[in-house]
């Protein structure tokens, strides 16, 4: 996914899914350089980590 995608989404009231290596995750920041993304696990669980923007992918 692309760094604009991503701020979109983040500003955006609507629910987009979003999916890393195939999961569904929410998309809670990104990086100022706009290369990471902080996301969490849709569904129950809190767990955050990094990930490369480029391994979001959105759902269609």
């Amino acid at each position: 996914m692309e760094e604009r995608r991503v701020r979109q989404i983040l500003s955006s009231p609507a629910i987009t899914e979003v999916t890393f290596q195939g999961t569904k995750v929410w998309i809670d920041a990104v990086s100022e350089d706009g290369i990471m993304a902080t996301v969490h696990l849709r569904g129950p669980g809190e767990e955050r980590t990094e990930v490369a923007v480029a391994d979001l992918e959105e759902v269609e």
